[in-house]
């Protein structure tokens, strides 16, 4: 039996609803067409502390030209004030979940995120601030995963300018596979490393084509 035949059966056992059901005509399944994947692969590389682990996620966000800051609770506020006025931003975008406690100390005018914002109206906005689902130390990856405090995809990928808030440890793991047993497949996910970014055939770097120009990301300590 061919591969594409031990395809094509499997096809017709799921859309049949019958897992247990032949691989043809009279035949009683292809010998172990059916065996357990294995998952004994390594789902982080390396033994690391969790300070190690943070460490090199911060690592590896700056080697991706991501802007890092860290702060605790208590100078959250006054950080994105003065990362937004270093920046000149007249607005910003609002995830409807964002603590109100985080811009309490910004000038710039709420944009709030809402599904009649068109993306005409959101490239008219200066920057935009969230949180995250979970960050990837090794790969050096912000995860979104549409949460209130979040917000939309497209609010996150229009302004140029985009401040994220990672929560550490506790939004922080070492590896992909790891960052996977987190997340719903089901939701809309958005994987960051680094400010949006493509090359030509000359390889000529050119920043903000699909997404923010500008990524900084806050390592939010004792929240």
């Amino acid at each position: 039996m061919s591969s594409r035949d031990v395809i094509l059966n499997r096809i017709r056992r799921a859309l049949n609803g019958s897992p247990g059901a032949s691989d043809g005509p009279g035949g009683s399944g292809a010998p172990g067409a059916e065996e357990p994947v294995d998952r004994s692969y390594l789902t982080e590389h390396g033994a690391r502390s969790t300070e190690e682990t943070v460490e090199l996620l911060a690592e590896n966000l700056a080697d991706y030209r991501a802007i890092v800051h860290r702060s605790d609770a208590d100078g959250l506020a006054e950080l994105l004030a003065r990362l937004l006025a270093v920046r000149g931003a007249r607005s910003v975008v609002v995830p409807p979940g964002l603590d109100a406690s985080w811009l309490k100390a910004a000038d710039p005018v709420r944009v709030h995120d809402r599904a009649e914002l068109t993306p005409q109206q959101l490239d008219e906005v200066d920057s935009v601030v969230t949180g995250c689902a979970v960050a990837v130390a090794e790969t050096g990856t912000i995860v979104l995963d549409g949460s209130p405090d979040q917000g939309r995809r497209r609010s996150t990928l229009v302004p140029d300018h985009h401040i994220c808030v990672v929560r550490v440890p506790d939004q922080v793991v070492s590896s992909v596979p790891q960052a996977l047993q987190r997340l719903d497949p089901v939701r809309p996910l958005t994987w960051i490393s680094g400010p949006s970014a493509t090359s030509d055939i000359e390889l000529d770097r050119v920043e903000g084509v699909h997404g923010p120009r500008t990524l900084e990301v806050v390592l939010l300590s004792g929240a």
